[in-house]
């Protein structure tokens, strides 16, 4: 049976990498600040004003922000939505990667490098796992006893 997708769940799957850490940058600083800005965008992503104003345009097309120029941005209700799908995905591996016993430092870089490149139906899994293992920490250590021989 085909599952149903939300259209944040499939817009999230058309964007390219580097618009969904947009996106993703964009919701924690409207998260911590009630508003993003280029420069705090830009300077957290390591990129120039320019390219992240040229991002902020197309998201702005793509009815996922709201902008003004020269002011503040904002997410939509649509970006919003998918903007917390992209988090929650970051997350899940978040947790699934430090529950496997790596590193912090690690499990960030790892997260980056797959994080946009899983299909729903994989971190519909992978969530499972990870709520999983929460509820059977005794399983988990059994899966690590077991990892950990040679």
């Amino acid at each position: 049976m085909p599952v149903k997708q939300s259209k944040a769940s499939s817009t999230a799957r058309t964007l390219s990498d580097s618009t969904e850490d947009h996106l993703e940058r964009i919701a924690d600083f409207v998260e911590h600040k009630g508003y993003a800005r280029v420069t705090d965008v830009a300077e957290e992503l390591g990129l120039t004003t320019s390219t992240v104003s040229n991002m902020v345009r197309r998201l702005a097309a793509r009815g996922l922000l709201s902008y003004e120029r020269y002011r503040g941005f904002n997410l939509t209700p649509e970006g919003r939505a998918v903007a917390a799908r992209i988090k929650e995905r970051h997350q899940t591996l978040t947790e699934l990667l430090g529950l496997l016993g790596l590193e912090d430092r690690t499990v960030a870089a790892e997260v980056e490098d797959i994080e946009h490149h899983l299909r729903p139906q994989t971190l519909a899994v992978l969530e499972k796992l990870v709520g999983f293992w929460k509820s059977h920490p005794e399983q988990l250590q059994l899966f690590r006893q077991f990892a950990r021989q040679k």
